[in-house]
């Protein structure tokens, strides 16, 4: 399977989702797709397969991925401090993949009864929902 994690910034949230799923997904390929070089290569230090920087990237990579993986401003144009282009929302968004997004509460953007937690909590929901949907039945292409 192709998970792809999008990040932007400083890639901390990416990173740390990339860490996570190496250890609980090693048989499945990691695509680090930054919206700047930074954030890139914070995952792929991170330990993933593969990465690449910009809105290229994000258009060709959502296309075949089986699981999408990133902060909830991966749909939102301009978000991320306008590191999301409109093209990369919708691509996000048009995907056919399976979509788990975080839900930060920033740049003003908020998602009504999702709970304040640490990041670190979030994450771990993030890595328990991926195998959930890994061994679910139907969720092969």
């Amino acid at each position: 399977m192709k998970l792809v994690v999008i990040d932007g910034q400083g890639g901390r949230m990416g990173s740390a989702v990339v860490e996570q799923l190496k250890a609980a997904c090693a048989e499945h390929t990691i695509y680090a797709l930054g919206t700047n070089s930074v954030a890139t290569a914070s995952m792929l230090k991170a330990g993933a397969d593969f990465g690449a920087t910009g809105e290229n990237p994000v258009l060709v990579n959502t296309r075949d991925a089986d699981i999408i993986i990133g902060p909830m401003g991966i749909v939102l144009a301009d978000s991320l401090l306008g590191e999301i282009t409109p093209a990369m929302a919708v691509a996000v968004g048009q995907s056919r993949a399976y979509k788990i997004l975080l839900p930060v509460s920033r740049c003003k953007h908020h998602i009504v009864g999702c709970q304040d937690m640490p990041l670190s909590e979030s994450i771990r929901l993030v890595i328990e929902e991926v195998k959930r949907y890994l061994q679910t039945p139907d969720c092969k292409p």
